[in-house]
C-alpha cells in the first residue's frame, strides 16, 4: 500500500514539473521582449504602448496581440495613410534637390521644403520632372541668350583679363552677372587682351624718374665757397669728403650732413660746438662715415 501512494506521489511531482517547465520554456525573457517591442517602435509608440509595459505584458503572456503577432505589421499604416500612388521617398526627393543644386538656391528653394513638396506631390513640375531644365529660365528672366556661359567660364574670362578689369573699375562679381546675363562689356569679353594696350601710352612719363635721380650720380660741383663756409687751411679732402656744407649737401639732399674731425674720426651734428670748427676737417655725409670707421660724438645728439 505504502509503495503504491508513494509511485503516485512521484508521478504527480513528475506531471507537475513536467507541466512548470512547459510553461518556462514557452515565457519569453525581457531581451526578447524588449527586441520585439524595438522591432515594431513607432507603432507601439502610435498606440501609445511603452517598452517597459509591454515587457510586463509580453514576459507575462499577456502582450497585445496585434503587436507580438505581426509586429511588422503596424508600420505599414505609416504610408497608407497618405494613399497618393507611386509616391517619392525623403531620399529620392533629396537626390532631385541636390542634382540640380544650384538652381534651386537661385530660385531661393531650400532642399527641406523640396523634399516637403515632393512628398506631397506638390514640388515644382520644372524641377522635379527636369532637374537640369531650372537653370536655363533664370537666364531667359533677363535675356534669352542661346548658349549661355556658365559662372566657371565667365570667371576664367575676367581672370584670365584679370589687370584690365582692374583698372576699368570692373569687378569679378560684376563682370560675371554680366557675362551670363549676355550683358558683359564686349571690349572686355571679346578681346581680353586688348585694354593692356593703353598702358603703353602712359610708359613715357616714367622716362622722366632717371633724370630725377641723375643728380648724385654727376660728378659734385665745386661752388666758390661762400663767405664763412670756406675750409680750414690744410684740411685733406678724400672721397666724400668736401669742403662746404653745400657740397656735402649737393650729395645726399635728404641725409644728414655732419662734421668729421679727420685726426680723431670722430664726427660732429650741425648746431654744435665744433661743427664746423676743427683744424683738420671736412663735411660729410653720415651715410658715408661708417665706410671710412668714423664714429659720431658720443655727448651729442642725432638731429
Amino acid at each position: 500500500m505504502r509503495r503504491q501512494i508513494a509511485t503516485s506521489l512521484c508521478s504527480i511531482i513528475l506531471a507537475l514539473l513536467t507541466l512548470s517547465s512547459h510553461a518556462l520554456a514557452q515565457q519569453k525573457t525581457a531581451a526578447a521582449c524588449r527586441d520585439e517591442w524595438r522591432a515594431n517602435k513607432a507603432s507601439n509608440q502610435a498606440n501609445g504602448v511603452t517598452e517597459k509595459a509591454y515587457i510586463a505584458q509580453c514576459r507575462g503572456g499577456a502582450a497585445p496581440a496585434q503587436t507580438t503577432a505581426a509586429p511588422a505589421a503596424p508600420p505599414a499604416s505609416a504610408p497608407a495613410a497618405p494613399p497618393p500612388t507611386g509616391q517619392k521617398t525623403a531620399g529620392a526627393c533629396r537626390d532631385e534637390w541636390r542634382a540640380n543644386k544650384a538652381a534651386n538656391q537661385a530660385n531661393g528653394i531650400t532642399e527641406k521644403a523640396y523634399v516637403a513638396q515632393c512628398r506631397s506631390g506638390a514640388a515644382p513640375i520644372q524641377t522635379t520632372a527636369a532637374p537640369a531644365a531650372p537653370p536655363a529660365p533664370a537666364p531667359s528672366a533677363g535675356a534669352p541668350p542661346t548658349g549661355q556661359k556658365t559662372a566657371g567660364a565667365c570667371r576664367d574670362e575676367w581672370r584670365a583679363n584679370k589687370a584690365a578689369n582692374q583698372a576699368n573699375g570692373i569687378t569679378e562679381k560684376a563682370y560675371i552677372a554680366q557675362c551670363r546675363s549676355g550683358a558683359a562689356p564686349a571690349q572686355t569679353t571679346a578681346a581680353p587682351a586688348a585694354p593692356p594696350a593703353p598702358a603703353p601710352a602712359t610708359a613715357p612719363a616714367p622716362a622722366p624718374a632717371p633724370t630725377a635721380s641723375a643728380p648724385p650720380s654727376r660728378p659734385v660741383p665745386t661752388p666758390t665757397p661762400a663767405a664763412g663756409s670756406a675750409p680750414n687751411p690744410g684740411n685733406p679732402v678724400g672721397a666724400n669728403q668736401f669742403s662746404t656744407e653745400a657740397q656735402a649737401k649737393y650729395r645726399c639732399p635728404t641725409g644728414t650732413v655732419v662734421w668729421v674731425n679727420l685726426k680723431s674720426k670722430v664726427y660732429h651734428f650741425s648746431g654744435t660746438r665744433f661743427y664746423g670748427n676743427t683744424e683738420h676737417g671736412a663735411y660729410m655725409c653720415e651715410s658715408d662715415t661708417s665706410a671710412e670707421g668714423m664714429r659720431a660724438a658720443k655727448n651729442e645728439t642725432h638731429p
